[in-house]
């Protein structure tokens, strides 16, 4: 599996011939899949696009999708993704304001192999954050246990302080994350930066 990052909460995910992806940037997408957790992005063009909470089985590819709340651009709905991929379980938070998740979202996420979570960076004109602080994604990240967490939607500063929070502050971000199920043994909240493309 390859994951790359388009920026703010975009990201590309690709195994084999298959492609997937997550909140596109660019609404032209043309993947198998395209998920989108808020109406702050949108997708259209080739392939299956799912935009909010249930249960899908794409190509082989499960999607769980949950119901939860955003400030993020003045919306106010935000989907929670659980996705099983190769073998591999996924969560993606998406503009997640609440650290409190629902009951239903928080048992369902568990088994989390690699884990998407927003730490900050979108202020509103009355200094109030949009989504999680960088100390409530980090506490919430470790909270469900996965084996990597991947930060986004973030600054400079933001990132530095969910860098800080999990001790980590010396991490280098790379191009792109290589992962198979097997290189996850042994993980326990490692943190990922990836490199915005």
């Amino acid at each position: 599996m390859i994951i790359s990052y388009q920026g703010v909460e975009s990201f590309k995910i690709t195994q084999g011939d298959l492609s997937l992806s997550i909140n596109p940037l660019n609404s032209r997408v043309n993947s198998d899949i395209t998920l989108i957790s808020s109406s702050a992005f949108a997708g259209e063009g080739k392939g299956f696009i799912i935009s909010g909470p249930g249960e899908y089985e794409v190509k082989g590819v499960g999607v769980k999708g949950f119901l939860s709340e955003t400030a993020f651009s003045g919306k106010k709905i935000n989907t929670i993704y659980q996705i099983s991929f190769e073998g591999m379980n996924l969560a993606f938070l998406g503009a997640l304001s609440n650290s409190q998740l629902s009951p239903e979202a928080f048992e369902s996420l568990e088994d989390i192999d690699i884990l998407f979570v927003p730490v900050g960076g979108d202020i509103t004109k009355n200094g109030a954050s949009e989504i999680l602080d960088p100390a409530s994604a980090y506490k919430l990240a470790v909270s469900l246990e996965p084996a990597l967490i991947i930060p986004m939607h973030y600054d400079v500063k933001t990132l530095k302080q969910f860098l800080k929070e999990g001790g980590e502050e010396d991490i280098k971000p790379i191009d792109k994350l290589v992962v198979k199920k097997k290189d996850l043994e042994g993980k326990e909240g490692d943190i990922v930066v990836l490199k915005e493309e």
